[in-house]
């Protein structure tokens, strides 16, 4: 009845601390939101509604789950760290909670010394996405302790996906194809753009999924230009396409994918040629998704495509990247990119342009894993779609 695997949570702990043991830090302080969700949920397979948080993780004795009050008895039920504190920063601010125990960063600096634990060098995850008040809290609250900026490290392990994860991962993918047909079958002129989501969403809901990784796509018209515009109350005219985009989560773990299909059934030359166009592009990028490629590598052949067809200027997006906890996250394989990959990773072909006079915008995606030979099909339908030229 949880979203978390108990021998993944201790295999991560015990990768963590041989991080701190390696920078001599005594600590692991681990942000995380509603969105930006990856590194906490890693360690805890939950998130706080409403309110922030972070897990402090000792290089010795147990992890905490520090919050706020309303989350708490939601942590203790689904979390997988249980030990919580409360703290105003993590707050909905002025919100009171008259019956529960709240304490500062120096309360729990005073708690960790008589357990015998002294933090002076404390590695910190989710520099990027920290509060201020947060970081100058905890420093304030822990006089003298060194802060160390460790989130590479952290999502660099992340990228390296376990059995389990990649059989979620897997499982996320499955339910993008049937996604995909629900969300292709209210496309018509006159529907609205949330219709579209709707259909898509419950066919996720109903298989299972736990939440969406990114608000679903549904963009028509001259709002394909968006990059990734979520579903308003736009009707749908004839005569123009609609990018369509979904990522379920399971046990937080995402899919996704990407089409653009025309309103009213049948695509212009136009539309035709550039779409085909883009599935050249993806499989010219499968074909790279190796082991020991790098972004350097892998991003050329598609981005010499464009240039050949005069799509160059409208890419906003590079063609490949990881995905896991978030639908788009680290490491990104684009032009400059010299991270390799690794049997096991989890990677995202997401070939589009952006900004077309006459066109506006377009994307295809699916998803691969990395094999010792190549890859897979994390969705065998979705990749046939967007490997398959347009007739």
């Amino acid at each position: 009845m949880s979203y978390y695997n108990e021998s993944e949570t201790k295999r991560r702990i015990e990768n963590i601390r041989k991080i701190l043991i390696k920078n001599n830090l005594d600590a692991a302080l681990i942000y995380y939101d509603e969105l930006n969700i990856a590194n906490g949920w890693y360690l805890t397979g939950w998130c706080p509604q409403f309110e922030k948080g972070a897990v402090l993780l000792p290089i010795n004795g147990e992890p905490l789950l520090l919050g706020g009050p309303e989350s708490e008895p939601f942590a203790k039920m689904n979390s997988a760290i249980k030990a919580t504190r409360n703290f105003p920063v993590f707050m909905v601010p002025d919100e009171e909670y008259p019956n529960a125990e709240i304490i500062s960063f120096q309360m729990l600096n005073e708690e960790l010394l008589r357990g015998g634990t002294t933090l002076k060098r404390v590695g910190v995850i989710g520099t990027n996405t920290l509060p201020h008040a947060v970081f100058t809290q905890f420093e304030s609250g822990f006089k003298g302790v060194e802060l160390v900026d460790i989130t590479d490290e952290y999502e660099l392990l992340r990228s390296f996906k376990s059995a389990w994860e990649i059989e979620n991962v897997r499982n996320a993918f499955g339910l993008t194809y049937e996604a995909y047909l629900a969300m292709k079958s209210k496309v018509a002129p006159g529907s609205y753009e949330y219709e579209i989501a709707a259909e898509g969403e419950y066919i996720c809901r109903k298989a299972g999924a736990n939440s969406f990784a990114y608000g679903t796509i549904v963009g028509s018209g001259k709002r394909t230009n968006a990059v990734v515009p979520t579903a308003i109350n736009k009707q749908l005219d004839a005569g123009e396409w609609v990018m369509l985009g979904i990522a379920p989560r399971i046990n937080g773990y995402a899919g996704c994918f990407g089409e653009t299909i025309p309103v009213s059934g049948e695509y212009t030359k136009e539309q035709k040629d550039s779409l085909n166009i883009l599935r050249e592009a993806v499989r010219l990028t499968k074909e790279m998704l190796r082991p020991g490629k790098c972004g350097i590598e892998i991003d050329k052949p598609a981005r010499e495509l464009f240039i050949r067809h005069g799509l160059i200027d409208y890419l906003v997006c590079p063609f490949a990247h990881t995905i896991g906890l978030m639908e788009a996250e680290s490491p990104f394989y684009g032009p400059n990119g010299t991270n390799e990959l690794v049997p096991g990773m989890t990677i995202c072909v997401d070939v589009s342009f952006f900004g077309h006079p006459t066109l506006y915008g377009a994307r295809i995606e699916s998803g691969y894993v990395i094999t010792q030979n190549g890859c897979e099909p994390l969705s065998p339908e979705m990749d046939k779609i967007i490997t398959t030229d347009i007739e």
